[in-house]
């Protein structure tokens, strides 16, 4: 159980002009395209010489001892492919893991490590747009993650499942509370919110918006990421000592992302109010947050939690944005004890 003081009212929070331009620039280098994330850590357990002297940090990276899944293709009704991977024992309780804006699967990795080494049934996919997933011709929209997610859940046959989401993956299943809420009733069993936020996500100035929305998708920022100190960009999403193996993975995923896919989704959050749909939410939810979050402070992780009944809080000091990277093992023990819920 949290016992950090309590935290300011979100709506309280008018940001500065130097959290204006935190927003814009770490939150454009929070994105994470996950192809390059695959490859690397996935597929082939690759290191690049950039990390060879980090071994403690890649040792926190990709599948372990474990075999390396193989893809799955899911198809969806506006015509995108899902990569997804279906890992673990089929016949164990199932964890399902939408990953964060701009990012993959890939950052769910050391989480779902755990969570197969522990004995449990884990789903990841890459969202639309993102990694090995095609885009479609759907609108980059709230509510087509809601869509998605059903085509995840029904396509994979997953019912009683844990939804652990990190920041847009959590945008993700309570998008899935809000428009898609007999989904969620019929397939889900408990909720973990991860570093994210139900709405209030706008720079409170539309011209700040824009400037965000097309910095991120600007190739500027790929070519910048692409550099010897590119890791730099992303240092604000987290929180007291990253591993440098982190920021560069980070950064890199980055870089491979399509422009258009990273600017429109966030476009898409600084619209977003998911602030009534998730009062009707009747299951289990714990709600994760860094005390050293920028990008989903600690202000929205108690708009969660008075927003959805009975919802927990635990904040980890210290952590940022990248909890599921910073520390996979709380979050790990966290959706371990929803599964147990």
């Amino acid at each position: 159980m949290d016992t950090s003081p309590p935290q300011t009212p979100a709506s309280a929070v008018v940001p500065s002009r130097s959290h204006r331009r935190a927003l814009v620039l770490s939150g454009a280098a929070l994105a994470v395209g996950a192809a390059a994330a695959y490859r690397r850590y996935g597929s082939a357990q690759r290191v690049s010489e950039t990390f060879l002297d980090r071994e403690a940090g890649l040792r926190t990276l990709g599948w372990g001892d474990l075999d390396v899944p193989e893809a799955l293709g899911v198809a969806t009704p506006d015509g995108a492919h899902l990569a997804v991977w279906d890992v673990g024992d089929p016949k164990a309780p199932v964890v399902v893991l939408p990953h964060c804006w701009g990012c993959s699967h890939a950052i769910w990795i050391p989480v779902a490590r755990r969570l197969v080494e522990a004995g449990h049934r884990v789903v990841l996919y890459d969202q639309r747009g993102h990694g090995a997933s095609t885009r479609g011709t759907a609108l980059l929209s709230i509510p087509s993650l809601a869509d998605d997610l059903t085509t995840v859940l029904e396509a994979r046959d997953v019912n009683g499942a844990v939804l652990a989401g990190h920041s847009m993956g959590g945008m993700t299943i309570m998008s899935l509370a809000t428009h898609r809420p007999e989904v969620l009733s019929a397939r889900a069993r408990a909720l973990v919110l991860v570093a994210t936020a139900a709405g209030d996500q706008g720079l409170k100035l539309p011209k700040a918006e824009r400037m965000a929305a097309s910095f991120s998708a600007s190739p500027l920022v790929t070519r910048l990421l692409r550099t010897s100190q590119g890791y730099r960009f992303v240092r604000n999403v987290f929180g007291d000592n990253p591993d440098r193996a982190h920021l560069e993975l980070t950064r890199e995923l980055f870089a491979d992302c399509d422009g258009a896919v990273r600017g429109g989704y966030l476009s898409a959050m600084h619209s977003m109010d998911l602030r009534a749909g998730i009062a009707g939410i009747e299951m289990p939810t714990t709600v994760m947050v860094g005390s050293r979050d920028r990008l989903t402070p600690p202000a929205r992780a108690d708009q969660i939690v008075v927003g959805v009944p009975g919802a927990r809080l635990v904040t980890l000091e210290g952590r940022g944005h990248m909890l599921p990277l910073e520390d996979p093992d709380a979050v790990t023990d966290e959706i371990i004890r929803a599964v147990k819920s």
